[in-house]
């Protein structure tokens, strides 16, 4: 019988680490051994663990990817809202240590990141994309981690620059709306898990591709599954669409 899969789970006390710790019995073939929260020093625990699952705060994620990278453990990362120079740190650590890198693990949000670039391909320029995502009132970061990803599955088929093709929000006199430009919108309020619609919009159409979560146990088996699957991969930044396969040529 094959061993479980022994977890260091950083960021244990908050919403996703909670719906992890109550994930887990569940899922065959994972356990949690270790919990930890910002702050603490994962070197502490992590010589006992086989891989490491982060879900307490982007300004963690230097010290949690040096503490992986020093005892050569897997890392999968869940948080969100990191600046260009935190990626670029981790695409570093990636260099030595396989990384999963997901702003969502739901296995229906990246159905919806593929659905995403394959309407955008089909549908091609005459249709304007726009991006709608709403959360609970305590969400601190916007757009939300998964919203710009799809802004950036977008960008990527349609030839576009996130940085200046895409906009969040208007106000004021904007003038007409740019062919080329993606809009992204963020809702805040109650205790929404997160929803999310691409919407592609035309001359006497229009196309919605939309996600609901209800509970955060999705993410959580999501998360779970990414950290059995990463264990014993070659170092690379891998994101939920290698988990899943969905970046198979052939789909």
């Amino acid at each position: 019988m094959t061993a479980a899969v022994r977890v260091l789970l950083v960021g244990a006390s908050g919403r996703m680490g909670r719906a992890i710790l109550d994930a887990a019995p569940s899922q065959a073939g994972v356990e949690i051994v270790a919990q930890q929260n910002r702050g603490d020093d994962s070197r502490d625990a992590i010589s006992d663990c086989d891989v490491v699952v982060d879900f307490s705060h982007a300004d963690a994620t230097d010290a949690v990817c040096a503490a992986c990278t020093e005892a050569g453990r897997p890392l999968v990362i869940g948080t969100t809202g990191h600046s260009a120079e935190q990626a670029s740190r981790v695409s570093r650590a990636a260099a030595s240590i396989p990384i999963v890198l997901a702003p969502n693990f739901s296995v229906g949000v990246n159905a919806l990141f593929w659905l995403t670039r394959k309407a955008s391909e089909m549908l091609g320029d005459g249709f304007d994309i726009e991006i709608v995502e709403m959360h609970h009132r305590l969400k601190k970061d916007a757009p939300s981690g998964t919203a710009k990803r799809l802004a950036e599955v977008a960008c990527e088929s349609r030839g576009l620059d996130y940085e200046r093709d895409v906009a969040h929000g208007r106000t004021g006199l904007i003038g007409e709306r740019p062919s080329n430009q993606i809009g992204v919108h963020a809702i805040r309020g109650g205790d929404v898990v997160g929803d999310h619609t691409v919407i592609f919009a035309s001359s006497g159409e229009r196309v919605e591709l939309t996600h609901k979560a209800s509970s955060r146990g999705t993410f959580a088996v999501g998360a779970l599954r990414a950290a059995q699957w990463v264990v014993g991969r070659p170092p690379a930044l891998y994101s939920m669409q290698d988990v899943l396969g969905l970046n198979d040529p052939a789909r």
